[in-house]
C-alpha cells in the first residue's frame, strides 16, 4: 500500500514515464496519426502534473482548473491532426469516397 509521503514520488514516476514515452513517440513515429497519440500520452502527463502539483501546493481547485484548460487546448490539437491526416490520406489517395 502506498503512505501519503510515497505518493508524490510515485506520481512524478509515473509523469516521468510518460513524458518518456510520448517524447520518444514524438520523436520516432513517422504517422501523422502516431504523433498525435504521442502528443496526447505527453497532454496527459502535463495534465497529471498539474494535478499532483495543485495538490502538493494546497491549491486543489487551481490545478483542476489548469488540466481542464490543457484538455480542451489538447482536444482542439487532436481534432486538427486527426483532420490534417485525414486530408492527407484524402489526396494521397488512400481514402476511399464514400456517397
Amino acid at each position: 500500500m502506498i503512505g501519503p509521503a510515497s505518493l508524490p514520488a510515485v506520481l512524478l514516476t509515473v509523469v516521468l514515464a510518460l513524458l518518456a514515452v510520448g517524447l520518444y513517440g514524438l520523436l520516432t513515429a513517422r504517422n501523422l496519426i502516431k504523433i498525435v497519440i504521442a502528443l496526447q500520452i505527453l497532454a496527459k502527463a502535463a495534465v497529471l502534473m498539474l494535478v499532483a502539483a495543485g495538490s502538493a501546493s494546497g491549491k486543489v481547485n487551481l490545478g483542476q482548473s489548469l488540466a481542464v484548460t490543457v484538455i480542451v487546448a489538447d482536444t482542439v490539437v487532436a481534432v486538427f491532426g486527426l483532420a490534417l491526416a485525414v486530408q492527407v490520406a484524402w489526396r494521397a489517395g488512400r481514402l476511399a469516397h464514400r456517397e
